[in-house]
């Protein structure tokens, strides 16, 4: 008891459950008028002693029989009952050691009635032994103080310390006290004092830190000036001990076991914290649940968990931007967390950026296709991104524009004309084009006429390595609807070499993963459609792996 890191010299004031009192110290138990009659214990007392019995009835730590037991037995310990205390006579000896077992097995109430009682029989028995009687108020000192009542606690206290003035535990108990009541000022003292008597008692150093720095707050630069004059401990009561200085193996040890412990307390800690955030989201409390799962952060920054627990609270608090940062620091911890993509799709969609809200919720459907909620919501943003690239770019009406084949490296001579729809029959298809606007008049011909034939022509003329740049301008997603039907339904057979090559361009093309977003679930299907037919071709320059690869950046 007292948190005293060093025990001091001599018996000092024992604890409650340490002190036995072998020694008398020339006192005996004849007391000042010389007779043992003096102390009288009446019949009830006693039969409350042998029994092991308090006021509650207890019987748990103490077991002695009414003849002559004299041990108790706890923990597979034996406890002597009977050993003697200083120069305490036996009945009050055996008190005294009641109430020590009392406290060790945390019943201060039982401990603090026989200490009670011990005291009682003390004044009653005329006997003069300070340095017992000190021990007694201070072992009684400690259990009002493990009760919460530290007024009683500092009373009995300052009753000790003036029967052994300088007594270290009494002193260290009464800070504590007056530190629980907020008298700072007091503890302050008590706690110096306390430091005098032995510097290495680390309970009191520690807490001279934390009030200096209260004092401070409360009473501003001046606050050495407001405390009361701090005794000076005579050099006869100071227990200073010079120790040898600690081996280098010794010093490491000693590191070793404070990080560890220090990383034990940090992961109760943060243990406790986390389900004080979980039970605050279950409880909709979500400010609260931040402010829980931020202080699990300061302890373990790389716990990816939390920062997708706290993006979801974020979410439910608007706080869109916050959740995606969150999710941004999750992936980089762990670049495939389901999660983490799925509420920074959530804060994308906040934020309106419904493009990057689409890529997330498609990772999320790559990963899991069964996470209906991500399917429910890519629905939902393809909607509002069709609807936010409509509003940005209002459609113009299209002129058609007859296209020429020719041959060489003869110039195009197409010109717009005033005919609103197109018949294959009036559409020439320059099969070699020079540049985007070429290739795109020749494209938009094969289109609107629905030549998917012509289409693969064209393709089957175009370098893959040349096919991004020519659909700079041109990329929607009925283009590459239509490519896919002319790969799959005329090129693959011929060269399916050539299709690869193609596929393998036309993702890296501008404005591709925007206009994948728009197709619709037929051209979908048919674009998975067309990396089956591909996959079932043996081919020496790709594998069925390359292909699944491939459709990934598709599908």
């Amino acid at each position: 008891m007292g948190n005293a890191q060093k025990k001091p010299h001599g018996r000092g004031d024992g604890g409650p459950h340490s002190e036995t009192g072998n020694s008398h110290h020339g006192h005996h138990w004849r007391g000042k008028g010389g007779s043992s009659d003096k102390y009288k214990v009446n019949h009830e007392s006693k039969e409350k002693v042998a029994n092991g019995t308090g006021k509650r009835g207890s019987t748990a730590s103490v077991q002695a029989d009414q003849s002559s037991r004299t041990s108790a037995n706890t923990g597979g310990e034996t406890v002597n009952l009977d050993a003697p205390c200083g120069a305490l006579p036996p009945p009050l000896a055996r008190l005294k050691n009641e109430g020590n077992l009392f406290f060790k097995n945390g019943q201060f109430a039982d401990a603090l009635e026989k200490y009670s009682q011990a005291i009682q029989g003390y004044s009653e028995s005329g006997i003069d032994s300070p340095e017992d009687l000190c021990i007694l108020y201070s072992n009684r000192a400690a259990c009002y103080l493990k009760d919460g009542n530290s007024q009683d606690c500092i009373q009995d206290c300052t009753k000790a310390l003036e029967l052994q003035p300088y007594s270290l535990k009494p002193l260290l108990r009464r800070a504590m006290a007056y530190e629980s009541l907020e008298r700072y000022r007091k503890a302050y003292v008590d706690y110096k004092t306390v430091l005098q008597i032995d510097i290495g008692v680390q309970a009191a150093q520690d807490s001279v830190n934390r009030i200096t720095r209260l004092l401070i707050e409360q009473d501003g630069a001046e606050w050495r000036d407001k405390l009361p004059e701090i005794p000076l401990v005579p050099l006869s009561a100071q227990q200073h001990r010079k120790q040898e200085p600690l081996s280098e193996e010794a010093l490491q040890a000693r590191a070793e076991k404070a990080a560890r412990d220090a990383e034990r307390k940090a992961e109760v800690r943060f243990a406790a914290l986390k389900q004080e955030g979980n039970d605050s989201v279950k409880q909709g409390q979500y400010e609260n649940a931040v402010g829980k799962y931020s202080e699990c952060l300061k302890l373990k920054p790389q716990e990816c968990a939390i920062y997708t627990n706290r993006a979801l609270c974020y979410l439910k608090l608007e706080r869109f931007s916050e959740a995606k940062q969150d999710c941004d620091a999750a992936l980089k911890m762990e670049p495939t967390n389901k999660k983490a993509f799925y509420r920074r799709a959530m804060a994308n969609k906040g934020l309106k950026d419904y493009l990057a809200c689409s890529a997330d919720l498609q990772e999320v459907l790559q990963q899991d296709p069964n996470v209906q909620e991500a399917e429910k919501e890519l629905q939902e943003v393809t909607v509002l991104l069709r609807q936010s690239l409509a509003n940005a770019s209002p459609a113009k009406a299209r002129k058609t524009v007859p296209i020429t084949e020719v041959d060489g490296d003869e110039e195009t001579a197409g010109a717009p004309t005033s005919q609103s729809s197109c018949r294959e029959e009036d559409i020439s298809i320059n099969l070699h084009p020079t540049n985007p606007y070429e290739f795109g008049q020749a494209l938009n011909a094969a289109r609107c006429s629905g030549n998917t034939a012509a289409c693969a022509d064209l393709l089957a003329s175009t370098d893959p390595q040349t096919l991004p740049q020519f659909l700079s301008t041109h990329l929607d997603g009925q283009t590459i609807s239509f490519i896919m039907e002319a790969l799959d339904f005329h090129l693959l057979q011929k060269n399916p070499n050539l299709v690869y090559e193609h596929l393998n361009h036309l993702h890296t093309a501008d404005r591709f993963s925007v206009s994948l977003m728009l197709l619709e679930k037929d051209e979908r299907r048919r674009m998975t459609q067309l990396f089956e037919h591909l996959s079932a071709v043996e081919s020496a320059e790709f594998t069925q792996n390359d292909v699944q690869n491939l459709a990934n950046m598709y599908i």
